[in-house]
């Protein structure tokens, strides 16, 4: 058979091969409402139990224990990372797919009165990496029953560290575990939940989708005096607030306008008093695009108008600048396919083509290296209640995204491997 990712065979091949794949549709999503509740109880353990990045150590052992009550083999990835296994049973070419989710917690007091709330002071699964943990556990399940539908492996991979510098996906990548367990991997799919989209509804961006990001820590050296003699001093702040304006430069005169470029600063700490001229200034920032090329070229204008600026006006300046993830790239034919599965699987109604969005993700890593595509969820039911934003101390939402989520990954797993093997 070879499928619509790769071409089209025969009609009659076909209209068999979507007869199976109907069919294959209502028996996951019965698997998903099943296994509800039990995904709905994996989120609210992790969800209590948080771990920040690289830290994840009893979150790694909760996972490799809902594997091996599985009989889903594993190996430990990045010390606190896992990788399970999954293989068809079906005769084909025995490709490999790779699902991530990412597992780590931010430094955030929860604000929530849930009977779940986070037990770890200061910590908090704010980003829905909880959601993303349970979801993948639950479609391991309902895999595992469905082995007899697909050839190939599908490696579940449960990442550490998404919310830190320099992120899990390096080291997982740099590891080569992906290669060892799978063999040439042939795609990689990934998710995120969204509380901008409705819960039901699956989100997609085909092509560049989200952007790069790196930071700035900039410390403005002065000297420091009297405020009523300025000129008996080399004014930090007034050296800054000339260097902010100017460095907006490189977004609204060196930058393409068709190229997505924002730079923030996000942070400056000028500890003098009203009648005080501070010695010094910190400033912390972050610069974000879509496009490598323009991003190496951006962070140079940057390293020269600090330097020339703070020059002219008689300051030092230290500049370290902190490099981030690369901007995430959705293969665009498999985008087509999987947009084709979920309007198939869902309905039109519940697929929407979003915006790129300049938020930064390290599973940006595995775009660079695989054909890869993550997708959105929504999790927004407003009268259920409302609903904050990512990273919010308040952040919650609607478990019933699960059945979406896993309904998702599974069609789009199975499909990909199907046409992959085809």
């Amino acid at each position: 058979m070879v499928g619509y990712y790769y071409g089209c065979g025969s009609v009659f091949l076909r209209q068999i091969f979507l007869a199976v794949m109907v069919e294959l549709s209502q028996e996951i999503k019965h698997l998903s409402k099943t296994l509800y509740e039990d995904v709905v109880a994996y989120r609210r353990h992790l969800h209590q139990n948080p771990e920040l990045s690289f830290q994840e150590y009893e979150t790694s052992v909760y996972i490799k224990k809902q594997l091996q009550l599985l009989g889903i083999p594993c190996e430990e990835v990045a010390v606190t990372g896992v990788v399970g296994v999954i293989e068809g049973k079906k005769q084909g070419l025995h490709k490999t797919i790779v699902l991530r989710a990412d597992i780590d917690a931010l430094p955030i007091k929860e604000e929530n009165e849930t009977t779940f709330v986070s037990q770890t002071e200061g910590v908090m699964h704010a980003c829905g990496h909880d959601f993303h943990t349970a979801n993948l556990l639950g479609v391991a399940r309902i895999l595992q029953q469905l082995t007899y539908a697909f050839s190939g492996k599908v490696l579940l991979l449960f990442q550490p560290a998404e919310e830190r510098v320099p992120g899990g996906a390096k080291a997982v990548i740099a590891s080569g575990i992906l290669e060892k367990l799978g063999g040439t991997v042939s795609a990689v799919l990934g998710l995120h939940v969204s509380p901008r989209l409705d819960t039901g509804q699956i989100g997609l961006c085909a092509g560049r989708f989200m952007a790069s990001a790196d930071e700035f820590y900039l410390k403005i050296n002065g000297s420091g005096g009297h405020a009523a003699e300025p000129n008996r001093a080399v004014d930090p702040i007034m050296v800054a607030a000339q260097l902010l304006t100017t460095l907006q430069q490189v977004v609204s005169r060196k930058a393409n306008p068709l190229m997505p470029s924002v730079l923030t600063f996000g942070k400056i700490i000028g500890n003098g008093a009203a009648n005080v001229i501070p010695d010094y200034v910190w400033l912390e920032g972050t610069f974000r695009t879509m496009d490598e090329a323009w991003r190496e070229q951006a962070l140079k204008y940057v390293e020269e108008i600090v330097d020339s600026t703070v020059k002219v006006l008689g300051a030092t300046a230290e500049l370290e600048i902190k490099h981030g993830y690369p901007m995430l790239i959705n293969d665009i034919p498999l985008s087509r396919y999987f947009k084709t599965l979920m309007i198939n699987h869902f309905g039109t109604a519940h697929f929407e083509d979003v915006p790129q969005w300049m938020a930064a993700e390290d599973f940006a890593y595995y775009s660079h290296k695989y054909p890869s595509v993550f997708f959105l969820v929504g999790i927004k039911n407003e009268q259920q209640r409302t609903q904050y934003g990512l990273h919010n101390a308040k952040f919650d939402l609607d478990e019933q995204a699960f059945l979406t989520s896993m309904q998702a990954t599974t069609v789009a797993c199975i499909n990909f491997l199907e046409e992959l093997n085809g």
